[in-house]
């Protein structure tokens, strides 16, 4: 046993699970916490809003797959960093919020003590996977434990830790930090297995469906898709489990070429948002389904013909196994029509302009490994298909959250998590406003991110389908921005503006070459773009 306050207790426990870095906003709650921090030589990376603690926490964890943990005061701060969180949730991240709460003597009184909100342990309960209260310094070592055996266990996902604000200071003896073991992942039940290997034998034209739970399984899905000539296809999350450089490895827009032929879906460690919601309008006739994924819940929430239990990786190698025992060892011949598909919808996609010159300018000057976030914006949603990603994790997004504003700050977590490595956001003018303040986060800490505001004068998806759908009537979807070169360089943040996609490669270079922040202001015409949505609700044939 050793002495320790609440706060030191907390980190002990971070540093026993390799938690080098924090980002964190402190208040009167936390002292203890972030002194604790300090006295542990943890780098703690500030910033200028809660939300953006935790979308850079999220930018760590998504680029890395090890946990992000963000540390900001309870109340308003929990609430404005809710919405980081819940992307987490929704792009099953482990993320860990450190959060207080009122001194001991005032839970549950409701006398209005600062920061204070009816049930805030409740609140994070509905929407973050798991989350407690330590309510003395020995509780620590076991709670942190827990914390990230939640993370990590099964489906993974964010967890919050709150102290009250005295605990953080309390000195008692508390025990020795612990690492407690991953809860064991489910494993693949051999009926059903083979009864998936069974529809495999019986298809024809197979499509393989991944998501950012098969990430640690793309060696097994690749050897999968090959052996049975499959297409692969992830929306967002799981973009470059299968790269677009591969023949296999098909962007939403190439996959539905192929969708009307298609006799059997295979999805591994994904929602199936493509194939089974209002994304893709028509499943095919006759079609069969395998299923893969860690989660029981998923199979109650979608109904297929062969649901497997397992974790990605174990559940796509005993599929291989049973495919293999069931003497199937000849592909389809399917390659040269899966490269038409592709051919076809590059083309095809071409015509979405002016944000696919830019996209194509960027792929061809980003290396393979530069990671990009994305943004609730017209180039954004065209990325979706339009920008070619070759390894996963490089691709970010807010998942089915659609959080505007999430860009800019994950892609600052995920630079601090890979400093040897291009980081490129994509924004709007709109979204980036949400995080604008960010800039002198990256300054104070150099963080080298390469923001591209595409700056249209509006939330341009919003305007559109007003005037389209509500009978031309525009209302607070128009923008008046500030000059965002010279708000740039106010900041410190080198900084460009381009007019067109001549101009943006040189001034991408530059910016690349930089080393540090910049911004890119890349002006776009108000209702100059073609609408992204035709391939990502492509009508039906």
């Amino acid at each position: 046993m050793t002495v320790s306050t609440g706060g030191e207790a907390i980190v002990s426990g971070l540093v026993a699970h390799g938690v080098d870095t924090v980002f964190g906003l402190p208040g009167a709650q936390i002292y203890g916490l972030f002194d604790a921090f300090q006295q542990a030589q943890l780098r703690v990376i500030g910033a200028r809003h809660e939300q953006a603690c935790g979308y850079m926490a999220y930018g760590y964890a998504r680029s890395t797959g090890r946990p992000g943990v963000f540390s900001v005061v309870p109340g308003p701060g929990v609430l404005n960093a809710g919405a980081a969180m819940l992307t987490a949730f929704g792009a099953n991240e482990p993320v860990l919020c450190l959060t207080g709460q009122v001194p001991t003597q005032f839970i549950g009184k409701g006398r209005g003590h600062l920061h204070e909100m009816p049930d805030q342990l409740a609140t994070l309960r509905s929407f973050v996977k798991w989350a407690d209260r330590i309510e003395y310094p020995d509780a620590a070592p076991t709670s942190v434990a827990r914390a990230f055996q939640e993370m990590m266990s099964g489906r993974r996902g964010p967890v919050a830790l709150e102290m009250p604000w005295d605990v953080f200071t309390q000195r008692a003896e508390t025990g020795v930090s612990k690492v407690f073991e991953p809860f064991p992942a489910p494993q693949p039940d051999t009926e059903r297995v083979t009864a998936a290997a069974a529809l495999i034998a019986d298809s024809k034209t197979p499509m393989i469906f991944v998501g950012s739970g098969a990430i640690d399984a793309r060696d097994e899905i690749l050897e999968l898709a090959e052996l049975i000539d499959a297409p692969v296809v992830a929306f967002r999350s799981g973009r470059g489990i299968v790269s677009n450089a591969h023949e296999l490895g098909l962007t939403i827009a190439a996959a539905y070429r192929l969708w009307p032929q298609t006799d059997l879906m295979i999805g591994i460690g994904s929602r199936m948002e493509l194939p089974t919601t209002f994304r893709w309008p028509f499943q095919p006739p006759g079609l069969k389904s395998i299923r893969i994924d860690i989660d029981p819940s998923e199979m109650r929430r979608l109904t297929v013909d062969a649901p497997v239990v397992a974790d990605a990786r174990a559940g796509t190698r005993a599929l291989l196994a049973a495919v293999r025992k069931a003497g199937y060892s000849k592909t389809r011949g399917r390659r040269a029509a899966i490269r038409d598909a592709s051919a076809t919808a590059l083309q095809e996609i071409q015509t979405v302009q002016p944000q696919m010159a830019y996209l194509n300018i960027l792929r061809e000057v980003l290396p393979h490994s530069a990671i990009v976030t994305d943004e609730v914006s017209q180039v954004g949603f065209a990325s979706w298909y339009g920008f070619p990603v070759y390894e996963p994790r490089t691709f970010i997004t807010s998942g089915y959250q659609g959080t505007l504003g999430s860009g800019f700050p994950t892609a600052l977590g995920a630079k601090v998590a890979n400093p040897d490595r291009t980081v490129v956001a994509i924004t709007g003018d709109g979204g980036f406003m949400f995080g604008v303040q960010e800039l002198a986060t990256a300054v104070q800490f150099n963080i080298g991110v390469v923001v591209l505001v595409f700056n249209n004068n509006a939330y341009g998806n919003v305007r559109r389908d007003q005037r389209e759908l509500f009978g031309g009537r525009v209302v607070a979807s128009d923008l008046v921005n500030p000059d965002f070169v010279k708000l740039a360089e106010s900041f410190g943040v080198g900084a460009a503006r381009v007019s067109s996609p001549d101009q943006f490669r040189p001034a991408l270079e530059k910016a690349l070459a930089n080393g540090g922040p910049y911004l890119i202001d890349v002006e776009v015409p108000r209702d100059s773009e073609t609408t992204p949505w035709t391939f990502i609700h492509p009508a039906k044939p």
